[in-house]
């Protein structure tokens, strides 16, 4: 009955593979990052929930390490409780991740957004904040990218029905575009 989960996975995971333009995205965005960091850039990632750990991930996985030892990376996610409570208390839940990217996000950063809907307003204000701000936008989204679909610079949608399909792929995608990133900064 469990392993009906693994099977469920490794389905979602080769669909994902099946369309190339997947793989090779993860060359283009890596480039894309790196450079955004070695501008003297930051990287700003936002998501709920799950989504949210898995930004968080990403991000402490650049500031501290993936598999090798280097300078740590500008990387954070928007995850501090004090933050989050402030602005969803005084300005509403919709907004906790826009006014964020408003007060740390700068031309030439980029954002990089985790929906397993593609619905969540806050995550759809956040993208809109960064678009003004002139910064970089990668989604990674599932259930056919709902609204964000198509309003980022690069997007993933991801396979399955279920969020933990979901994340598991997108995840995947990060430490992915980790390696690369890093593989670029080195180059240089």
């Amino acid at each position: 009955m469990l392993a009906k989960s693994i099977i469920e996975a490794h389905e979602a995971l080769a669909e994902f593979i099946a369309d190339r333009s997947n793989l090779e995205r993860l060359g283009t965005v890596s480039k894309e990052l790196a450079g955004v960091l070695r501008s003297g850039g930051k990287l700003l990632a936002v998501g709920n929930g799950g989504s949210m750990c898995d930004a968080m991930h990403f991000c402490e996985e650049l500031t501290g390490r993936f598999r090798d030892d280097r300078p740590p990376m500008a990387a954070i996610a928007c995850s501090d409780p004090g933050h989050l409570t402030c602005v969803a208390n005084d300005y509403g839940y919709d907004e906790v991740f826009a006014r964020w990217v408003r007060g740390l996000g700068r031309p030439g950063d980029a954002l990089v957004a985790l929906s397993t809907s593609g619905n969540s307003a806050n995550v759809i204000r956040a993208v809109e904040a960064a678009k003004e701000l002139d910064m970089r936008v990668v989604l990674l989204l599932g259930k056919g990218g709902g609204k964000l679909a198509g309003t980022g610079h690069h997007q993933w949608i991801a396979p399955g029905e279920t969020a933990d399909r979901i994340q598991e792929i997108h995840m995947l995608v990060l430490h992915t575009v980790i390696e690369g990133i890093e593989l670029h900064v080195s180059e240089h």
